[in-house]
């Protein structure tokens, strides 16, 4: 195929059939692709080193073929297939075999995102003829949180709406939905964002940017590049965090549509055209028009904090949110009715339980060492859970703010994972006399019953023990989920079952 007719491929009514594609990976995205281009009449290959059974099984019942091969081989049946298009799953590095063989041939390739906006029309609202737009979300930390915040205060406003992506439905799938919607929610990770070039989002954020899977893009430069292409074409408002200069500079650089605003967020005073707090209240001077002098009061933190969403870098989520959902011309009104019913997904900064005067709180989902810092942040004295599979991140400038020269936010710290030595050494430099203990245990049912027992020994009456690993879990556990579960089994098992008077007192996060 001509390089000008695949970039014509733009419709969902445009001539697929026939288009020889490999699709690179059999997880639930890569399921979706090869699902959606068979249904357009695509001839599919789907070459993966490993699948699930359910997926292995329905491969050929959709009309596609399945080649099992070992990561780096370059197997003889995608030779003889001959693709004009390769899609690849978001876990398949910039230099894996497959990516760098398809590049050397001159194939272009393509992620789930970039095939789902060229298909975004196979269902159109009936009132405006147009598909859904999207509302795009990426950073390092709080992409699901923004996302289910904007989701729900756009459903209150009574718009069908979608959060889908990254954050567990495919792009594809919801893009097919033969409902249809008015607007999308779509979370992207650097992965997705890397691969995408087509996109024109509605509106756009940057929540922040740190150092995170850098074993996948090679560098921090590359990474940071990758999440800029969200604000690329953006129609309306790219959205920047005016705490985090480079999310500012991203918008600065962007090429958007003409007439694009930007709109600021942050937890201090907002200007013109910003959301920010004022005297404990959250407040948008971006969306009306007498915003120079004037702003609209959207909730205040003490709210937030009795719906478990006081933390700084939540309160921060929410902000973002809100600028995002009003862009869309949503109500005050309708913003305030979605965050009085709102709650966190558990793992994120989750209370477990306070017993004997300390509090447990499993953020699991604290994934980098941004989160983790964001999370420690949010209380007065913690006794810190750290550790996993580092991801190639630098721990020790996460260590030297959080427990170096002079700071006393952290009193103890327990180290799990397989990337120990790491941690260990950086807290041994920073702060040699903080109590540290090492749980070795490389057995994933040890692992929290050795953890929750040295924190306990170590936790005082009005200290939060802080699950906020800075680490993937994969290390050890299944997932960051897997790992919160057993830390909140284990630390029930500890104080018995039992959690005396109280059960229900939250740690007061810090404002």
């Amino acid at each position: 195929m001509s390089a000008e007719r695949l970039d014509g491929l733009t419709s969902w009514n445009a001539d697929w059939s026939g288009l020889r594609v490999a699709v690179l990976g059999l997880g639930m995205t890569g399921f979706s692709v090869a699902d959606t281009l068979t249904e357009l009449g695509s001839s599919v290959l789907v070459v993966a080193a490993k699948a699930a059974k359910e997926y292995a099984d329905l491969v050929p019942v959709i009309g596609a073929r399945l080649e099992l091969a070992p990561s780096g081989e370059i197997p003889d049946a995608l030779v003889e297939h001959d693709p004009e298009l390769v899609v690849a799953s978001p876990g398949y590095h910039p230099d894996d075999a497959l990516i760098a063989w398809a590049e050397a041939r001159g194939i272009p390739v393509w992620g789930d995102v970039e095939l789902a906006w060229r298909l975004r029309d196979k269902v159109v609202n009936p009132q405006t003829g147009r598909p859904a737009d999207w509302i795009a979300v990426t950073g390092t930390n709080g992409k699901t949180t923004t996302v289910q915040l904007t989701a729900s205060m756009l459903l209150a406003a009574g718009h069908r709406v979608a959060p889908c992506g990254n954050i567990g439905i495919p792009v594809l799938d919801a893009i097919r939905d033969p409902e249809g919607f008015d607007v999308l929610v779509v979370e992207l990770s650097s992965y997705q964002l890397h691969s995408t070039s087509s996109m024109s989002p509605w509106a756009s954020v940057v929540l922040n940017v740190a150092d995170d899977h850098l074993d996948w893009h090679g560098s921090f430069e590359a990474y940071a590049a990758a999440k800029a292409r969200v604000y690329t074409a953006t129609q309306v408002a790219c959205v920047y965090n005016k705490s985090d200069e480079l999310t500012m500079r991203m918008v600065e650089e962007a090429e958007v549509v003409e007439g694009a605003r930007a709109i600021g967020f942050g937890l201090g005073v907002p200007g013109p055209s910003d959301f920010g707090i004022v005297d404990g209240i959250l407040c948008d001077r971006a969306f009306l028009e007498e915003r120079r002098d004037s702003a609209l009061e959207i909730a205040t933190v003490d709210e937030l904090a009795l719906r478990g969403l006081g933390a700084p870098h939540t309160v921060a989520d929410v902000l973002a949110a809100a600028a995002l959902a009003r862009s869309y011309g949503i109500s005050v009104e309708a913003v305030r009715a979605a965050l009085a019913g709102f709650s966190l997904d558990r793992h994120r900064i989750e209370h477990v339980v306070s017993a004997g005067g300390v509090t447990w709180v499993d953020d699991s989902k604290a994934t980098n060492p941004h989160a983790a810092a964001a999370s420690i942040r949010a209380y007065e004295s913690v006794v810190w859970v750290v550790g996993g599979l580092l991801k190639g991140v630098d721990i020790d400038p996460l260590v030297q703010s959080a427990v170096g020269e002079g700071r006393t936010r952290v009193r103890a710290v327990v180290v799990i994972g397989v990337d120990r030595r790491e941690v260990v050494a950086s807290i041994r430099r920073h702060a040699p006399e903080l109590p540290l203990f090492e749980v070795d245990h490389e057995e994933t049912e040890d692992v929290m019953t050795a953890a929750v027992a040295l924190a306990a020994g170590a936790a005082q009456p009005g200290d939060v023990v802080l699950l906020a690993p800075a680490a993937a879990s994969m290390d050890q556990f299944t997932d960051y989920a897997d790992r919160g579960d057993r830390f909140a089994e284990a630390v029930q098992k500890h104080v018995g079952g039992s959690d005396g008077d109280d059960t229900h007192e939250e740690p007061p996060a810090q404002h």
